[in-house]
């Protein structure tokens, strides 16, 4: 089976940073993308960023120039650098990754339990 374990969310004031870190584990031959998602109360879970194992990268219009994600690929690891935070990017925040445990599957969805990140005001 595969793990992702979330860390590094917290309180923050506006126009502060986090940065925010998920590994994963298990059985893994390989990483197809790795990245991140948010739910806000009421709202619906939207797309923060992913990367892929190519290294092409997206992120919603909301929060470019803003955050960053990053990989290292030797640990499994995707972290989203969150810079000039505002009160509306608080959100429980999810990993979310694309991973083969076998050499034969195309990939599955896991996702990590959340970490809430809140931007005071």
């Amino acid at each position: 089976q595969v793990q992702l374990v979330e860390s590094g969310g917290g309180l923050v004031q506006a126009g502060g940073s986090l940065r925010l870190a998920c590994v994963a584990s298990g059985s893994i031959f390989s990483i197809n993308a790795m990245g991140w998602y948010r739910q806000a109360p009421g709202k619906q879970l939207e797309l923060v960023a992913l990367e892929t194992s190519g290294g092409t990268t997206d992120y919603a219009d909301s929060v470019k120039g803003r955050f960053t994600i990053s990989k290292d690929n030797a640990k499994n690891t995707v972290y989203l650098q969150m810079n000039s935070l505002k009160p509306e990017d608080t959100a429980v925040y999810y990993c979310n990754a694309d991973i083969r445990t076998r050499i034969w599957n195309t990939g599955n969805d896991y996702w990590g339990q959340g970490t809430q990140v809140t931007v005071s005001s």
